[in-house]
């Protein structure tokens, strides 16, 4: 009776020592690194004190004391009927084909050269060839199209918004103007903010370099925009802490203008400055190298973006520096807004450039970067990108495809919209934790 009494004891022993040890190691879980499909609905992020200095909201944001939520309900946009406008995408117009625009734009696009002779002359030369070469590692659902196709508008529309991203952001180039590789494309923008404005979307600027560019040039760009489109329904506007209601402008390659002359542009005693005028705005310059953040902060703007889809590409785009990075606009009252990408891979336009590719790792890489941007607590992210296929950073469905030459990545063994439900996933998750942030 003794030895069963004792053998008793060391079993009840050994399961209270077992309920305490799950108990102890249940306390000590952290969030995964990533959003994963094995355990919907996690907790991502421990709570971290802080307080945000802006907020930006749509017509139709749900305001309660102290605290202002951006998202709306909406009928035509996804399964869930909601999109975020603090959700922003990049978004490319300057694709063609010959049914649409008399031949192929940007999808024949030009193998581009190392600037180093004897490198270069180690990889192919001359452009591709489409439709079944395309200047991209990756092949879309809707095949080469045109930009100027109304149906595709409106599928791209309809895949943002299924996305859950609230603001397309629209490389733009001045009238009569274009990249080294397409053709003018700002006769579109009518056509863009229609399409946007009919799935409840709206639209921003993402001023790309051209010859020629100044802070002078920006200011009469700016001008252009604000009086052809700020009354548009699509328009995309910011509103701060202070209750203004801004337009926000993306200025790519800003570092390529000095911060003095920026200076003369943003901050209110320049000499033409833009501030309190009705051309004022929230302008957010590219961080690409550390010195960035300071030039930026001279020059006079309100925030600073990353682009890149790399990590470790460049300071900017490395997600190790964000939080630093996060810290350094909390001090001086900046916007920081890190872009997340699903992966890179341009060496179908840069065949040497195959050191800066990351994989996807179906969808992991991507999980990985939008992770990061959240643990930064952003009042903004960006997405690169909806549609930028020579650089394979594109969230916008893509199928399977081979031919006599080439075999194309896809999305499997995920279905083509995979990096849309994953964006739109992350984008709730997001916008719940930034409700507790906000409050």
């Amino acid at each position: 009776m003794a030895r069963l009494r004792k053998k008793a004891c060391v079993a009840l022993f050994l399961f209270t020592l077992f309920v305490f040890g799950t108990m102890m190691g249940l306390r000590t879980l952290k969030p995964s690194d990533g959003f994963s499909d094995l355990a919907p609905g996690l907790d991502l992020l421990p709570m971290i004190g802080g307080k945000m200095d802006r907020r930006s909201v749509s017509q139709e944001a749900i305001s309660t004391p102290g605290q202002v939520r951006t998202k709306v309900v909406l009928s035509n946009s996804g399964p869930e009927g909601i999109i975020f406008y603090d959700v922003h995408i990049f978004y490319s117009v300057w694709y063609g084909n010959p049914s649409m625009d008399g031949k192929y734009i940007h999808w024949d696009h030009v193998l581009v050269p190392h600037w180093d002779p004897k490198i270069a002359a180690s990889y192919p030369k001359g452009r591709h060839m489409p439709p079944e070469d395309i200047g991209s590692s990756f092949y879309p659902e809707l095949g080469p199209y045109s930009s100027r196709d109304p149906d595709v508008l409106e599928s791209h529309m309809e895949q943002i918004g299924a996305a859950a991203a609230g603001v397309l952001v629209l490389s733009w180039y001045p009238p009569g103007l274009a990249d080294d590789n397409g053709e003018p494309i700002e006769d579109l923008v009518p056509a863009v903010l229609d399409a946007a404005h009919r799935h409840n979307l709206k639209v921003a600027f993402h001023l790309q370099p051209y010859r020629g560019r100044s802070d002078q040039s920006v200011h009469d760009n700016i001008k252009y925009i604000i009086d052809r489109y700020g009354d548009h329904g699509a328009f995309y506007k910011f509103t701060s802490s202070m209750g203004k209601v801004l337009p926000l402008f993306y200025i790519y390659d800003s570092y390529l203008t000095p911060p003095e002359n920026w200076s003369d542009l943003l901050h209110p005693t320049g000499s033409h400055s833009l501030r309190d005028t009705p051309y004022d705005g929230v302008f957010i310059a590219l961080i690409v190298e550390e010195r960035h953040k300071h030039d930026i902060l001279a020059g006079g703007f309100d925030g600073m973006y990353t682009y890149f889809a790399s990590n470790g590409f460049s300071f900017g785009s490395s997600h190790q520096n964000w939080k630093a990075v996060k810290a350094f606009c909390d001090e001086n009252n900046l916007l920081f807004i890190p872009s997340a990408g699903p992966g890179y891979i341009d060496t179908a336009v840069r065949p040497w450039n195959n050191h800066n590719t990351r994989n996807r790792v179906n969808g992991r890489y991507y999980e990985t970067a939008l992770q990061a941007a959240l643990n930064v607590r952003p009042e903004i992210v960006t997405i690169t990108s909806f549609n930028e296929w020579h650089e394979g950073t594109q969230i916008e469905r893509a199928v399977p495809k081979k031919t006599v030459t080439r075999l194309y990545l896809d999305y499997h063994p995920h279905q083509s919209d995979h990096y849309l439900e994953l964006t739109r996933r992350w984008a709730e998750q997001f916008n719940k934790e930034k409700e507790t942030w906000l409050m």
